[in-house]
């Protein structure tokens, strides 16, 4: 990639230098294409602050998650800015692990931010994170094996709906339906939990007993994301986020159901096969008031333990900006900027014509509530995870299990036992 001309762009930043003074900033970040781009831009950064050098730590999603947990758990300094989500944002705000954001850059401008994501980035209403991008989920299909087929993809499927057309489009060459199998409490159970939400499910009742095996995670939702495992590809217990999406850009899938921020990546000519044959639709349900649509966002924090906070918000500030939106957008195009934090980009004609996705995912997100994420009523917020401390450990043991569940070698219920201990 080149900046070449772009640095005129990073006006904003504002970290005053003197001609001794050395500033290395280390974040942790997770392997999304996103922020490679964010990798390989922040040279422009370091051009206009001179005297400050950004390292990168990029790792898979689990492995960047224990890795932050741990440090930032035991105040280790390792990192000046982490990678979290909504999940983690809340609850390390009220233990006071993050610096509040507060005190930004006017031109950061936050009241630009999607009111959805800035509330879930928040406690109390402080601000403790800057979002990346912010995402929900929706159906991505290619419409030419579909017009192929003779099949109609409704603008609001059901899940159904989605496994008799991938029973139907199921091939040797192209899975019928591809969905996260890789375990993990942000990958197959974040699926998992999604689907069970729209069957009415919820994983803990009024008064936080186990509930999942009461309606809908066992019978429907679990038992449908084994049976897919039929229409997916081998070892697809191994496939994530990004294991998915690279199979959809070689023409490997169907159809698949996940996050809004893939919308680029798909139709985009230079990475994918198939950019000019992926259609978009709502997240699948069942009938019900609720989708599975979630909500969430890749964010940049600051930890209390940094040593270099002024800095570490400065670049914050400028990697979640408008003008860094203009900067990806001049090095890869509107298509490619960061979705899902602003009210400004959706009201820019470039990428609403470069982006087809763009308005079927700002519904997606507006319309996803934690607040209220299943049919009867729960004690938790969060939609794909349940914002308590003790989610991780409960939401990776389960994915451990439904991955052996993938894998033939346990059944879903003996899967779900996990959770009654």
């Amino acid at each position: 990639m080149t900046v070449a001309g772009a640095s005129m762009l990073a006006t904003t930043a504002t970290v005053a230098q003197s001609s001794n003074e050395e500033t290395t900033l280390t974040i942790a970040t997770v392997d999304n294409r996103e922020m490679v781009r964010m990798q390989e831009l922040a040279s422009v950064y370091e051009e206009a602050n001179p005297g400050v050098t950004v390292e990168f730590e990029t790792l898979g999603e689990s492995t960047l998650r224990q890795r932050v947990i741990t440090d930032i758990a035991t105040d280790g300094g390792g990192y000046d800015i982490v990678t979290i989500g909504t999940y983690e944002v809340p609850i390390w705000g009220e233990r006071e692990w993050l610096l509040p954001l507060d005190d930004m850059p006017a031109d950061y401008n936050a009241e630009d931010l999607l009111p959805a994501i800035s509330e879930a980035l928040s406690y109390e209403g402080t601000q403790y994170a800057s979002p990346f991008y912010g995402e929900s989920t929706f159906t991505m299909y290619r419409t030419d094996l579909f017009d192929e087929a003779g099949l109609q993809m409704p603008e609001q499927p059901t899940w159904e709906f989605i496994m008799e057309a991938a029973e139907q489009l199921d091939s040797e060459d192209v899975n019928g339906v591809c969905l996260r199998g890789a375990p993990g409490w942000g990958e197959n159970v974040a699926l998992i939990t999604a689907m069970a939400n729209s069957y009415g499910a919820r994983w803990f009742d009024d008064a936080y007993a186990p509930a999942a095996q009461q309606r809908g995670l066992a019978q429907c939702a679990g038992r449908l994301h084994l049976d897919a495992a039929g229409l997916r590809p081998r070892q697809c217990f191994e496939l994530g986020y990004n294991g998915n999406l690279e199979l959809f850009q070689e023409g490997s899938c169907a159809i698949w159901v996940d996050a809004t921020v893939a919308g680029s990546a798909l139709t985009d000519e230079d990475e994918s096969r198939v950019a000019n044959e992926v259609g978009f639709a709502l997240a699948p349900g069942t009938g019900l008031e609720v989708n599975s649509n979630w909500l969430w966002a890749w964010s940049l924090a600051v930890p209390e333990s940094t040593d270099a906070p002024e800095a570490a918000k400065d670049f914050v500030a400028w990697a979640t900006s408008q003008e860094y939106t203009e900067l990806v957008a001049a090095e890869d195009g509107w298509a490619n900027v960061p979705p899902g934090t602003r009210t400004s980009l959706y009201e820019t004609q470039e990428y609403t014509d470069a982006a087809p996705f763009a308005e079927l995912a700002l519904e997606s997100i507006e319309s996803a509530d934690p607040n209220n994420p299943t049919v009867e009523p729960v004690p938790y917020t969060g939609i794909q995870y349940v914002a308590i401390p003790s989610f991780p450990s409960i939401g990776t043991a389960v994915g451990n299990r439904f991955a052996l569940a993938v894998e033939g070698e346990i059944t879903v219920e003996e899967a779900l036992k996990t959770l009654n201990g």
